[in-house]
């Protein structure tokens, strides 16, 4: 690697903030330590998990990251941009045994308090923790047309927005994707944000769908490569298995998936 290669990443390195973590009421969140941080109560979580039940998800906006269940239970490769509090990773890594699991994180910090306090496993023939950029991740030819789920939760300390949110990242993101792939996206965004966020995925995909707000103004987008066909009283029998085997609200993104159709509609 080139002198001035190595610098930049040592500058880069640095630059990244460090993590912190804060316990409530049995709930460990992890929050990111940054410059404009002048009163730590109020950083915004980047994750949380339950601790007397560290694999299940604590969150419903990160429940909702998993909305793709719905369309295929059974993924041979899942990719998380964004590394958080490891609830996705460790989600899928336990409950897709089948599945190789990759998690994409620029912060070397965040992945050694994840190994620490959030219980992430190590690595393994299954499942795999990068330390690198996301942008670099998806713009990588070798990584086209092999991954089935693609989920990304990207902010900074000050979670004013998506880190990458630009035409070409999306568009790298779907060129990712299997024929039948799907992207999750949380944007934590105000309104005029959120719909050019979609704007963009939308260039790339065939349908773009958002479930309903929740917490202080998470959205998750489910985007298809491919238009799924919808019968929704199979995704309402589906949802049922899912809310009783993996614990999540899947019924609520039925709901949410017809109000979505209907405001379409109309």
């Amino acid at each position: 690697m080139p002198k001035s290669s190595s610098l930049a990443r040592s500058q880069k390195i640095v630059d990244l903030p460090q993590v912190f973590v804060s316990e409530f009421r049995g709930v460990r969140s992890l929050h990111l330590d940054g410059d404009s941080i002048t009163d730590k109560s109020c950083a915004p979580i980047q994750g949380s998990m339950r601790i007397a039940v560290p694999e299940q998800i604590e969150l419903e906006y990160v429940q909702q990251m998993n909305v793709w269940m719905l369309f295929n239970m059974l993924p041979k490769k899942i990719v998380q941009l964004g590394l958080g509090a490891a609830s996705l990773t460790k989600f899928c890594y336990k409950y897709f045994p089948d599945t190789h699991v990759t998690a994409v994180e620029l912060n070397p910090n965040v992945i050694a308090m994840c190994r620490e306090q959030f219980k992430l496993p190590k690595d393994d023939k299954r499942l795999q923790v990068l330390e690198m950029d996301a942008l670099d991740f998806v713009q990588q030819t070798k990584r086209h047309g092999s991954i089935d789920i693609l989920q990304v939760d990207l902010y900074d300390a000050q979670a004013k927005g998506p880190v990458l949110d630009s035409v070409e990242f999306y568009q790298a993101c779907a060129e990712c994707l299997t024929e039948c792939g799907m992207m999750t996206v949380n944007l934590f965004a105000d309104v005029k944000q959120r719909k050019s966020s979609v704007n963009k995925m939308q260039a790339f995909f065939d349908v773009v769908v958002w479930l309903p707000e929740v917490h202080d103004a998470n959205v998750v987008v489910i985007a298809f490569k491919r238009a799924p066909e919808v019968d929704f009283e199979i995704l309402y029998q589906r949802a049922a298995i899912i809310r009783v085997n993996y614990k999540l609200q899947a019924p609520l993104w039925v709901n949410g998936l017809k109000e979505w159709m209907l405001r379409v509609g109309d």
